[in-house]
């Protein structure tokens, strides 16, 4: 599995908007959804993260949307991770409809939020990889 994990999402009927497509708002929380998922198969669950004083912060996310959504569709959401050096690291989601077609991209920045100091943990990776059960899951 690697750094690379996917969740399957179906569009629902409150999520579209007027125009029938899905509201713009929805394809970050199929983002954040897809992200806690991949965690959690690493064992970084959120009650793990909060019980070891530290949680999963979202700094930046940027979305390109190439092609609508509508009710009833579905999309599998995937989710890379990219650590590198300093307190942030990188995850990508790509969202491709059941025929195919890359409806959307997100990109984000995360960091680890150390709760009792509110800074963010120096070496994210290092402390993902105590936490987790299988850090390989998460490219660790």
């Amino acid at each position: 599995m690697g750094d690379h994990f996917s969740v399957h999402v179906g569009v629902r009927s409150y999520e579209v908007d007027a125009n029938g497509h899905l509201n713009h708002a929805y394809y970050h929380r199929y983002g954040e959804h897809a992200r806690t998922e991949h965690f959690s198969a690493a064992g970084c669950t959120m009650d793990r993260l909060a019980t070891a004083g530290v949680g999963i912060v979202l700094l930046e996310t940027h979305v390109r949307f190439l092609r609508e959504l509508r009710h009833r569709d579905h999309v599998d959401v995937d989710s890379r991770l990219t650590f590198g050096e300093g307190k942030s690291f990188e995850i990508a989601h790509t969202l491709m409809r059941d025929d195919g077609v890359v409806v959307a991209e997100i990109s984000c920045r995360m960091g680890l939020l150390d709760a009792a100091a509110r800074r963010l943990v120096a070496d994210p990776a290092g402390r993902l990889r105590e936490l987790a059960d299988d850090p390989a899951v998460l490219g660790l």
